[in-house]
C-alpha cells in the first residue's frame, strides 16, 4: 500500500449530459465487486428504473427523471406518450450516482472501530473484516450512500474500485461506459474537464448546465465524485447544501467538558462546605 498523500487525489466526474441510461455501470459494479441483487427486476411503476436508489446492494444507480411528473394514478409499462411541439410532453434526465468519496467524510469521523479508512488514492472505503455493524456511518452520510444490508449485518457501499486502483485500473464503472458519462481521473484534472464542458454547454445554448459537488469550499470541503447536471440538484435527488454532519462535533465536546467540569466544581465546593 502506497503512502496516503504520495500521489494525486484520485475520483469520479460524472457528465449526465451525455448518460444514455444504458445501465453498463451498474453491471460492471455488481459483476466485478460480487454485489448482490438489489431485489427483482421489475421496473417501480413510474419509471424504467428498476433499483431505486443507491444502498447496500446498488453501489452505482443509474436514476431516470421524467419530467413533468408522470401521472401519479395507476403505474404503467412502456414508454411514455410523445406529445406535440405545442406540448413538449416528458424531458428525460439519466444520471448514475454514486458514493461522493468526501473531503469531510462525517462516515469516518463516526465510525468506532477504524473500519472505515480513507485510502492512499484520498478515497474512502469500508473494511469488511473490521466492521462490526453498529450503523453509526448510516446516519452520519449527508447523502443516504451507506447502508448495512439486512442478510450481513455490515454496512457496504462503493470502494471505487480500490482493488483495481491498486492494480493501476479504473473503476469498473468508468471502464463499462460507452459515452463517457463516468470519467475516472486526477481530482484537479477531471475539474478542469468538467468546467471546460460547462462552457462549451453553455456556448451551445444550455444555460441550465452546472456543477454539482466540485467546491472544495462546499459544506463537506468537496466531492471526490461530482457531476455534471442539467437541472437543479433537487431535480436528481441531491441534496442542495449538503454538510458534514459531523462538523457541530469539536464544539459538543468542549461543552459537554465545560458542563461536567462545572459539575465537578459544585461537588466539591458542596462537600467543603460540609465539613466546615
Amino acid at each position: 500500500m502506497a503512502e496516503y498523500g504520495a500521489q494525486p487525489r484520485m475520483g469520479f466526474f460524472t457528465d449526465t449530459s451525455v448518460c444514455i441510461g444504458c445501465k453498463a455501470c451498474e453491471v460492471a459494479c455488481k459483476e466485478w465487486n460480487g454485489v448482490p441483487e438489489a431485489g427483482g427486476q421489475d421496473l417501480l411503476g413510474l419509471s424504467y428504473d428498476n433499483t431505486g436508489d443507491l444502498g447496500s446492494n446498488t453501489w452505482r444507480h443509474v436514476a431516470f427523471i421524467e419530467q413533468p411528473a408522470v401521472d401519479l394514478g395507476m403505474p404503467t409499462v412502456g414508454a411514455p406518450e410523445q406529445q406535440s411541439e405545442e406540448e413538449p410532453g416528458v424531458r428525460w434526465l439519466m444520471s448514475s450516482d454514486v458514493c461522493k468519496h468526501c473531503t469531510h467524510a462525517a462516515c469516518l469521523d463516526v465510525c468506532p472501530t477504524g473500519a472505515l479508512f480513507r485510502t492512499e488514492f484520498d478515497t474512502v472505503v469500508v473494511q469488511q473484516d473490521i466492521c462490526n455493524g453498529c450503523g453509526y456511518c448510516v446516519p452520519a452520510c449527508p447523502y443516504g450512500v451507506i447502508e448495512k444490508r439486512e442478510s450481513d449485518g455490515r454496512a457496504f457501499k462503493c470502494t471505487l474500485c480500490y482493488d483495481r486502483l491498486g492494480a493501476g485500473m479504473e473503476p469498473a464503472c468508468a471502464k463499462a461506459c460507452p459515452t463517457d458519462s463516468i470519467q475516472f481521473g486526477e481530482l484537479d484534472e477531471l475539474r478542469e474537464r468538467a468546467a471546460a464542458r460547462v462552457s462549451t454547454l453553455h456556448s451551445d445554448g444550455v444555460p441550465e448546465a452546472r456543477l454539482y459537488g466540485h467546491d472544495p469550499e462546499d459544506g463537506v470541503g468537496g466531492d471526490g465524485a461530482f457531476f455534471l447536471l442539467l437541472d437543479e440538484p433537487e431535480v436528481y435527488g441531491f441534496p442542495p447544501d449538503p454538510v458534514v454532519t459531523t462538523r457541530d462535533l469539536p464544539q459538543m465536546w468542549k461543552r459537554a467538558a465545560t458542563t461536567a467540569a462545572g459539575v465537578a466544581a459544585a461537588l466539591v465546593v458542596s462537600f467543603l462546605g460540609r465539613r466546615r
